[in-house]
């Protein structure tokens, strides 16, 4: 449909080319799955960590990429399997101009990391859902100016509810703030989380500007490698605010304070970084197999399912006002998602119509 577009199609269609159509679907369920329970379960994870007695915003957000290494399992793999075929194979895929292009993403996700968990120390993870549903609209943004993907009315329509949706709990949220938090900590909170959603919003178009602009062959090990080295440098930016703050010195002392005690104070820290990991993962994955806004949409689809556990096992009030933005948010997403439904279906029916006049001819 736009030429830009058109131009990741085949791009995509490229760096698949050896792969199988049962490989290819199989990548993209499990991506998907990825990035829906790592989407579910990180946030979660991470409110339960301030609702007991976390107040380690540094060490909150270094846990959210702190699960990189686990991407060394794949990866060790895929080397196994190409060396079976391949003797000479490298041992990694990544030239340096994707590794300093990854260096610069994986910081930004650092300071990405740092916003999102400030912000969820002072506010519901329902509300937090909420604003970070507005990521959608912000990659669509972003996605037009980065790698011009054109607007359509549904996507206009989509952007303009999730910001109506967010104002709503910007002038009525602020009636649920937890206990011990101030309104001015509460809108701190607030506007941070929304900070976070920009900042992805705009990370997610950059990674798969870097597929575009990265003469070679993009390869899913290569976007493991990629998420390894962007997980790495997020972990370093997080770790460096730990040692200013002393965070490292304090976690024995909080351990012992832990509302759920010592024990469950690690558990939770240790799958607070699993689940993270998974949703990064999963996030690249979906990015590589299919596009950037079918990663928003996934992320966007799962609000209800935080919104009710957050209602369940944090007895957060579910206020009038989140039920409008919920309302709005689906709205939006049910928009977009018949948007990209409709330009799928115009693409196919263009594609056949030129395989027929090819054959004509």
């Amino acid at each position: 449909m736009e030429a830009s577009k058109l131009q990741q199609n085949n791009n995509n269609s490229s760096k698949n080319e050896h792969m199988s159509k049962t490989l290819k679907k199989t990548l993209i369920i499990l991506n998907c799955f990825l990035l829906a329970i790592g989407n579910t379960g990180g946030p979660l994870l991470s409110r339960l960590y301030f609702q007991y007695g976390g107040h380690r915003q540094w060490l909150s957000s270094c846990l959210e990429t702190a699960g990189w290494p686990i991407i060394f399992i794949p990866l060790i793999i895929s080397y196994y399997y190409r060396r079976k075929t391949d003797s000479f194979a490298k041992p990694y895929l990544i030239t340096p101009r994707i590794f300093i292009a990854c260096v610069v993403l994986g910081l930004l996700t650092g300071l990405d990391d740092f916003l999102y968990a400030y912000g969820l120390a002072f506010i519901p993870v329902s509300t937090s859902a909420l604003l970070i549903s507005t990521q959608l609209a912000f990659t669509a943004f972003f996605a037009y100016i980065i790698v011009k993907q054109k607007f359509t009315p549904f996507s206009i329509n989509a952007v303009a509810l999730l910001t109506v949706g967010a104002v709503i709990l910007g002038l009525h949220g602020s009636k649920d703030r937890p206990a011990n938090v101030t309104k001015g900590k509460y809108f701190m909170g607030f506007f941070l989380t929304l900070g976070a959603a920009a900042l992805y919003g705009f990370v997610l178009p950059m990674i798969e500007l870097t597929y575009l602009k990265a003469k070679q062959a993009i390869t899913y090990t290569l976007v493991m490698e990629m998420q390894l080295v962007m997980g790495f440098f997020a972990t370093v930016f997080c770790t460096v605010g730990m040692l200013i703050n002393s965070d490292f010195q304090a976690i024995p002392k909080e351990a012992s304070a832990y509302g759920l005690g010592p024990v469950r104070y690690y558990t939770v820290l240790v799958w607070q970084a699993i689940f993270w990991q998974f949703f990064f993962l999963g996030a690249v994955g979906v990015i590589f197999c299919v596009h950037t806004l079918l990663a928003g949409i996934i992320i966007a689809v799962f609000i209800p399912v935080i919104e009710v556990f957050g209602v369940i096992f944090f007895h957060e009030n579910f206020s009038s006002e989140k039920g409008v933005a919920l309302v709005l948010s689906l709205w939006g997403l049910a928009s977009y998602s018949y948007g990209e439904y409709r330009e799928a279906k115009e693409k196919e029916a263009a594609k056949r119509a030129k395989d027929m006049e090819a054959q004509t001819v």
